[in-house]
């Protein structure tokens, strides 16, 4: 895999090596050296690979090399965790991951998430577990901590399997296409078990809605692979009516956090619902979607 700036598979493992002193990698140096960093000899003696194999690779004849080989590669390069990945996906290759989803946010989402300002905004683990919202988002929604933290998970939502109420949403919510919808929600868990195929959260999520809920497994059984991106959808909100928003994923690509922000379109009647809902709060006696 090469591209005209040099920045290709080949080239970037010739600058990682490169740059690394023998020294670094265990091996002397001989009088004479001319090579500053690893000889491509070296190189495929630390990574336990032909010379032949890293020659081709360097010289983009090699362009599709095995995971195996990548994290050999990777181990001999000593490369940092962020040059690993970048490694990975030069290779075209899922980045390893450290097998479980995380809940933690980092200091940046946590800013996002308090600066968002009037805008509905709420984070999401990988298995689209709730993790944090604000008060824009349990005024215009309900308040999640009303519910169980273990009920507090968008796919078990989409996908019941007990019958009762959402726990996520205290009123009715309708959408543009909700067949859309809950396409995408199955086909973005279908991507997080490629990321973390052994976190057992979200293994015992897709089981049980494989097992229990009819619609989910007809959709798991498509093998459909994606994001979920956007939405639009009304929220019929007891205090303000009808409100009819934008509703935006951002993906956190660390930790593959999901950032939901909620919008309405600057200057419309909308927007006045969704500030009028903030002010509000959350109401008194919700009533549940039916």
């Amino acid at each position: 895999m090469t591209n005209a700036s040099g920045n290709g598979l080949g080239a970037m493992i010739r600058v990682w090596r490169d740059r690394l002193p023998p020294s670094a990698a265990g091996l002397g140096s001989a009088r004479g050296r001319r090579a500053a960093g690893l000889r491509r000899e070296e190189l495929a003696d630390l990574a336990g690979v032909s010379v032949d194999y890293v020659v081709r690779l360097e010289q983009g004849r090699a362009t599709t090399p095995s995971a195996s080989v990548v994290a050999s590669l990777a181990r001999a390069l000593q490369l940092s965790s962020e040059e690993r990945d970048h490694l990975y996906l030069l290779a075209r290759l899922v980045r390893p991951s450290t097998g479980e989803i995380s809940d933690h946010l980092p200091p940046g989402v946590q800013r996002v998430l308090a600066r968002l300002g009037d805008a509905a905004a709420a984070v999401f683990a990988a298995d689209w577990q709730l993790v944090r919202w604000n008060r824009a988002w349990a005024a215009l929604l309900g308040d999640p901590a009303e519910s169980p933290p273990a009920s507090r998970n968008f796919a078990r939502d989409r996908f019941p399997v007990d019958g009762g109420a959402p726990h996520l949403a205290r009123w009715p919510v309708s959408e543009a296409d909700r067949d859309a919808t809950d396409a995408a929600v199955v086909s973005d868990l279908r991507r997080a078990t490629g990321r973390y195929p052994h976190d057992r959260r979200l293994a015992a999520l897709v089981a049980e809605l494989t097992a229990r809920n009819s619609r989910f497994a007809a959709l798991w059984a498509a093998g459909r692979v994606g994001a979920h991106r956007e939405d639009h959808k009304t929220i019929h909100h007891p205090s303000v009516g009808p409100v009819a928003v934008d509703c935006d994923v951002l993906t956190e690509g660390d930790t593959e956090l999901k950032i939901v922000v909620m919008t309405a379109v600057p200057g419309s009647e909308d927007e006045t619902k969704l500030r009028l809902a903030a002010i509000a709060g959350h109401p008194v006696e919700p009533r549940p979607v039916n």
